[in-house]
C-alpha cells in the first residue's frame, strides 16, 4: 500500500524518539523498593562499568525496530515453510526441499556468502503406529513414538501395563514389571525434570524385563495431544519401543491400574532408522565493513519434528535471524563485523548440525564474538539469557545495549542462557546467549501436531525480528571489543 512507507517512517521516528534518554524529574522517580533480609539473599555480582555507548544507537534501533514492525516479509516467509513444505524431519525430503528453497531466497536478498555446508544426519522414518486395547472391541488412544525409538513386531506387543509416576515406583516394584508395559504418569512439572523419562525411561523399564514403554506426554496441558521427542538408548539395556501418549490416557490407564483392573494394550510401531542422510547447515552473512572475520552468529534449527508444521520449534526463529539481516541490509546498516545466520540442521534427533559447525569452523571459532540461539517459539520477546560464564564486562555491555530494547520490553538479561545447536562452539570458549520470550503455552503444544503457523502471533514475530536485529547489529558494530579493553 502507498502509505506503508510514511507509516514506517513514523513509526521509526517514534521509537527514535522513545528511546532518546529522559532525565524524570522528582515525582517521576520511584523511592526505593523494601529489600528483603540479607541472610537468605545471595550477594549479587558487582558489573564493572560498562564500555558501550548506547546513545550513538539509539537512531538505529529505533529505525531497526519502526521497519520491524511494519514489514511482512517473515510472516510471508514463515507461511510458505508451514503451508507449502511443512515438517522438516532430518533425513526427509521436506527438510531438504526448505535448505533448497531458503538458499534460493537469500541469494535473491543479496545476503553475503550464502550456502548450505554439508552435514550427514541420522534418518529415523517413523512409520505407521497405533495404540489399543487388547480386546475384541477395541479402544484406540492417540500415541506418537519417541524419535530414536525401535520399532514393534508387525503384530505388535500385547502386554498388561503397570503405571508408575516415578521412578522410585519403577524400582520398587523391580522385577514385577517384566513382561509389561511399563506406562510413566509423571506429571509435569518443568521441562528438565519431565523430560527424563522421555529421554531414558525405555531402558530403565527395560532394565527389568519390560517388553515397551509408554511415556505422559512431556506438557502441563492437554486435549488429547500426545507430545513426540527424542529418547536415548542404554547400551548395556535391551531396546525395547517407547512412545508417548496423553495426559487423558495415562490418567486412564493410571485409574485402572489403581482399581486393580489394569488395561492390557497392543502397541504397533513401524519406527527403524534408514542409513544417513546428506543434509546442510545453511548460512548466510551480512559481511562486517571493518572486521569482517569477526563473527556475531544468530540462528536457530531448521529440522522440526514429523508432526505439525515446525512453527514454532523452531521455524520461526530461523525466518526470524534471516529477516533480522535482511532488513538490516535493506536499511542500510551495515556493521563493522560481520552478522552471520545459521539455520542448524539435526537439533531434535542428533544435533549433528552444532557439531558440524563447530567441525567446518574450527579455525575462526575464536573469532566469534557471540552466539545467540532462539529455539523457545515466537512469543512476545522479554530478553536475553546469557552465560553465566560470559566475562563480567561482557554481561555489563550487553546489559547496557538491551536497554535500546526497553521500548517493546524486551530489555532483560538472563543470568544463564546458552541452546543445543550452538553448544560445542560454546564449549569451545565462544560466548553463549539467547533469545528469551514468555514461553508460557510453549509447552502445550511443543512437538505435536498443533505447532502450526496459526499458533503464532504476527506482532510477536515482528518483535523477535526486532529483537534481534537490534541486539545483533549493536554488537557488530560497536567500536571496541564486546569485553571492553582495546582492540
Amino acid at each position: 500500500m502507498r502509505f506503508l512507507p510514511l507509516f514506517a517512517l513514523v513509526s521509526s521516528l517514534a521509537y527514535a524518539a522513545a528511546l532518546i534518554p529522559q532525565n524524570p524529574t522528582p515525582t517521576q522517580q520511584q523511592a526505593p523498593l523494601a529489600q528483603p533480609p540479607a541472610s537468605p539473599t545471595p550477594t549479587p555480582i558487582v558489573l564493572p562499568s560498562p564500555t558501550v555507548k548506547i546513545d550513538a544507537y539509539r537512531a538505529s534501533a529505533g529505525r531497526i525496530i519502526g521497519a520491524a514492525l511494519t514489514k511482512n516479509r517473515a510472516w510471508e516467509r514463515l507461511e510458505y515453510l508451514t503451508d507449502h513444505i511443512g515438517h522438516r524431519l532430518s533425513g526427509s525430503r521436506n527438510l531438504e526441499r526448505a535448505i533448497g528453497w531458503a538458499v534460493v531466497k537469500m541469494k535473491e536478498d543479496g545476503l553475503d556468502n550464502v550456502r548450505a555446508e554439508k552435514v550427514m544426519v541420522p534418518h529415523w522414518f517413523r512409520g505407521e503406529e497405533s495404540l489399543q486395547t487388547a480386546t475384541s472391541d477395541a479402544i484406540s488412544f492417540p500415541v506418537l513414538g519417541l524419535g530414536n525409538s525401535v520399532g514393534t513386531p508387525s503384530a505388535g506387543i500385547v502386554a498388561e501395563t503397570v503405571v508408575v509416576r516415578s521412578f522410585a515406583e519403577l524400582d520398587a516394584l523391580g522385577e514385577k514389571v517384566r513382561g509389561k508395559i511399563v506406562v510413566y504418569n509423571a506429571p509435569f512439572t518443568n521441562y528438565g525434570a519431565t523430560v527424563q523419562y522421555r529421554l531414558s525411561g525405555a531402558s530403565r523399564a527395560a532394565r527389568y524385563g519390560a517388553v515397551a514403554a509408554l511415556v505422559r506426554s512431556i506438557t502441563p496441558t492437554s486435549l488429547q495431544t500426545p507430545h513426540t521427542g527424542a529418547m536415548n538408548y542404554d547400551p548395556q539395556q535391551p531396546k525395547i519401543p517407547v512412545a508417548a501418549i496423553t495426559i487423558e490416557t495415562a490418567e486412564l490407564l493410571q485409574r485402572r491400574y489403581d482399581s486393580d483392573d489394569p488395561i492390557s494394550l497392543r502397541l504397533k510401531m513401524q519406527a527403524q532408522f534408514l542409513p544417513d542422510a546428506e543434509s546442510a547447515n545453511v548460512i548466510a552473512e551480512l559481511k562486517g565493513t571493518d572486521r569482517p572475520d569477526e563473527i556475531v552468529l544468530i540462528g536457530g534449527h531448521f529440522d522440526s519434528w514429523d508432526v505439525g508444521q515446525g512453527a514454532h520449534d523452531d521455524g520461526g526463529s530461523c525466518i526470524a535471524a534471516w529477516e533480522a539481516i535482511r532488513l538490516l541490509k535493506e536499511l542500510g546498516l551495515r556493521p563493522r563485523r560481520t552478522i552471520r545466520v545459521v539455520l542448524f540442521t539435526n537439533e531434535e534427533n542428533g544435533l549433528r548440525g552444532g557439531n558440524g559447525y563447530r567441525d567446518a569452523h574450527r579455525a575462526e571459532i575464536a573469532k566469534h564474538i557471540i552466539a545467540i540461539e532462539s529455539d523457545s517459539g515466537i512469543y512476545r520477546p522479554e530478553g536475553f539469557g546469557l552465560a553465566a560464564t560470559a566475562p563480567l564486562m561482557v554481561r555489563s555491555n550487553i546489559q547496557e545495549i538491551a536497554k535500546l530494547l526497553a521500548g517493546i520490553g524486551a530489555d532483560r538479561i538472563g543470568a544463564n542462557g546458552g541452546g543445543a545447536d550452538i553448544g560445542p562452539i560454546v564449549r569451545e570458549g565462544v560466548v553463549g546467549a539467547n533469545l528469551d520470550v514468555d514461553g508460557t503455552h510453549y509447552f502445550d503444544i511443543h512437538h505435536t501436531q498443533a505447532d502450526t503457523l496459526d499458533k503464532i502471533d504476527r506482532r510477536d514475530l515482528s518483535l523477535v525480528v526486532a529483537t534481534m536485529a537490534v541486539m545483533a547489529y549493536t554488537i557488530a558494530d560497536l567500536p571496541g571489543p564486546l569485553a571492553g579493553g582495546a582492540n
